[in-house]
């Protein structure tokens, strides 16, 4: 986890221009799946599908970030390309993790009403297996999340896309596409369905190996789409409940497995189904806390929770920097990131530790420079130099930040 794959450096930011992908790293990873793809057939061609469209979203999401309209465009027309040339293979007609990221894909190009039109048509050849199949949930989570980031504030939600989605997933039946109303007797009897749901797979005891893994994946999906029912049905405690609920429950079964059996399969599972509920649940309190007025403590609680459990998170860390920006007072913060520093070896929380010091830095150095030709020094600005150096010493002494060239390379950077 020292440094992003070939051909991006993208954590460096030279003067204005950001570090994309290098043309020899990219040529190097575009080979290798053009010669792995020659290899593989059936599931695993599949599965390398997958990876290969994902490679191609984070790349979409790089010129996203850096605001590159041109090579947006060029990217967007590769991705679109590479994404319909795999749906035609025969065996990738069905396959519902493809159907997914192209419809993703176009989503993030700016083409929603086709992203739409993929997501329908990908639910409608999906079949009936409703809450019981992982990746018709996977599926309609994401179609769901998508719509509910277009809302603007959280009231006559009742009646919108996600809403519609969420509640045919219950019915079983064939996928309807939306047609502007959601009736309010198939929202009750979804609430319903999902309870049960729910009910049923926190009480169950998985057979084997291979069940428990699809049943945490599977529970994960569940979580989050009765979850985000509930937000929209009945408000952010409703949901913020079903995250608790089963929370706990994931928990609770962690720690028999380890007192049981000291190792076993589960808890190679049961944690990452607990970190992505997590995710979902802190995700949600963001975006509420986005459209309307809310307290920031639960979200604060929420983070330092998980992140004390799994510290090698980046995405929860990324919120936790996120909303201490918000907050004048660096202190709490730096106790926070200290306390897990000594707690863990993994390097993240050094790394987010440097960025979030030296994003109070630039702050400052803002505050600092007028528009008059000198700089009127308002606040020493020492301090803050001082400790990102001794931040950086504290972590290349530690036994991964040793060997992490990312983290040479910002100390380097930061030092010139």
């Amino acid at each position: 986890s020292g440094f992003n794959s070939i051909g991006h450096m993208d954590t460096m930011s030279r003067g204005r221009h950001q570090i994309g992908h290098y043309k020899e790293g990219e040529e190097f990873i575009q080979n290798v799946f053009h010669v792995l793809s020659q290899i593989f057939t059936g599931k695993e061609k599949s599965n390398l599908a997958i990876c290969w469209l994902q490679y191609e979203i984070s790349k979409v999401i790089q010129c996203l970030q850096a605001k590159k309209k041109k090579k947006l465009k060029a990217q967007g027309r590769k991705s679109k390309k590479l994404a319909k040339n795999f749906l035609k293979a025969p065996d990738n007609r069905n396959n519902l993790s493809l159907w997914k990221l192209y419809a993703y894909l176009e989503w993030l190009l700016g083409n929603t009403d086709d992203s739409r039109k993929v997501f329908d048509t990908a639910l409608c050849t999906a079949g009936t297996g409703g809450l019981k199949s992982a990746q018709l949930c996977s599926l309609s989570l994401l179609y769901a999340q998508l719509e509910v980031e277009l809302l603007e504030s959280i009231e006559g939600a009742v009646m919108s896309r996600a809403v519609h989605i969420l509640t045919k997933l219950t019915e079983n039946g064939p996928y309807v596409p939306y047609s502007g109303q959601v009736l309010p007797v198939n929202v009750l009897k979804a609430r319903k369905t999902y309870e049960h749901a729910l009910q049923d797979y926190l009480s169950k005891t998985p057979v084997s190996d291979q069940d428990q893994v699809k049943d945490t994946d599977q529970l994960v999906n569940l979580v989050g789409c009765y979850a985000l029912f509930q937000y929209l049905t009945v408000g952010i405690d409703a949901a913020v409940l079903i995250y608790t609920q089963a929370s706990e429950k994931l928990e609770v079964s962690v720690s028999q497995k380890s007192e049981n059996t000291g190792e076993n399969f589960g808890i190679l599972n049961f944690p990452t189904a607990l970190e992505a509920v997590t995710l979902l649940h802190t995700n949600l309190l963001r975006f509420h806390m986005k459209i309307s007025v809310y307290p920031l403590n639960p979200l604060r609680e929420a983070l330092t929770e998980a992140l004390k459990r799994y510290p090698s998170n980046q995405s929860l860390w990324r919120s936790y920097i996120h909303i201490q920006r918000k907050s004048h007072s660096a202190s709490k913060a730096r106790r926070f990131f200290d306390s897990v520093t000594r707690s863990t070896n993994s390097l993240e929380p050094w790394l987010f530790a440097v960025q979030a010091e030296q994003m109070r830095k630039k702050l400052t150095e803002k505050v600092q420079r007028a528009d008059v030709g000198e700089i009127h020094c308002t606040i020493p600005e020492t301090g803050l130099t001082n400790r990102i150096v001794a931040l950086f010493e504290h972590a290349v002494q530690s036994e991964n930040g040793t060997h992490c060239p990312l983290l040479w390379r910002m100390y380097l950077n930061f030092m010139v």
